[in-house]
């Protein structure tokens, strides 16, 4: 974990959401796919089906229903605080190789954000299918050495007086970031206020959408 106090300029770096290289990966991939398909190694139904349960049936809606709770049930938010491995996996989650999980709470005063150093580590079983930029070398080593620039150039802008904590995942460790609870949204039902946490909040490169964000417009 890494903590950063103040903002240093390196304006000399430029962050991309999208680079050639992943794309020219995918190419690769998808080569490599085919060759072992033709081979009768793998079966591409059964890897559709895969990144079909990650992409849509997954994705971060079972980390969103984690948030959610956190923030309608105080007994669950310190659970979660105190052993988020065991709260998330109340809720049938759990990752796929046993590794353990730890959320870090925004609060007015601190924005976390979660970054992988050395590969790319990420609670898939939570948040499904990960960001290509999140295993971006760009996003990797800037995340930790110029974040609140980083968070900018995602459209988050946070007061210089705000302190930004920056957790380094490990094949071992994991983290969720709950973020700050929107105003207006005391009489919410779990399902509304899961419509306003996204994968990105969840790792901190965003914040939770506003109450008025809401599929359902809020208040029933």
């Amino acid at each position: 974990m890494h903590d950063h106090d103040h903002h240093h300029d390196h304006d000399d770096h430029e962050h991309h959401h999208h680079d050639n290289r992943y794309s020219n990966m995918e190419a690769r991939v998808r080569a490599l796919e085919t060759v072992l398909s033709e081979k009768g190694l793998i079966d591409p139904a059964a890897l559709d089906a895969i990144v079909e349960t990650y992409e849509t049936k997954v994705g971060p809606r079972n980390g969103a229903r984690v948030v959610a709770k956190a923030w309608a049930d105080p007994a669950f938010a310190e659970w979660l605080r105190r052993d988020a491995t065991a709260a998330i996996a109340s809720l049938g989650f759990t990752g796929r190789q046993g590794e353990h999980m730890r959320a870090v709470f925004n609060t007015p005063d601190t924005h976390n954000m979660v970054v992988c150093t050395l590969c790319s580590c990420y609670p898939w079983s939570v948040l499904g299918l990960p960001p290509v930029w999140y295993k971006a070398p760009a996003y990797r080593s800037r995340a930790v050495i110029d974040p609140r620039s980083v968070l900018a150039e995602f459209g988050v802008a946070l007061p210089e007086t705000m302190k930004i904590r920056v957790w380094d995942s490990t094949a071992e460790l994991r983290y969720l970031v709950v973020p700050q609870r929107p105003d207006g949204t005391d009489n919410w039902t779990q399902e509304q206020l899961a419509e306003l946490v996204t994968r990105d909040s969840m790792i901190g490169t965003a914040l939770a959408h506003a109450a008025h964000g809401a599929a359902d417009g809020g208040t029933q």
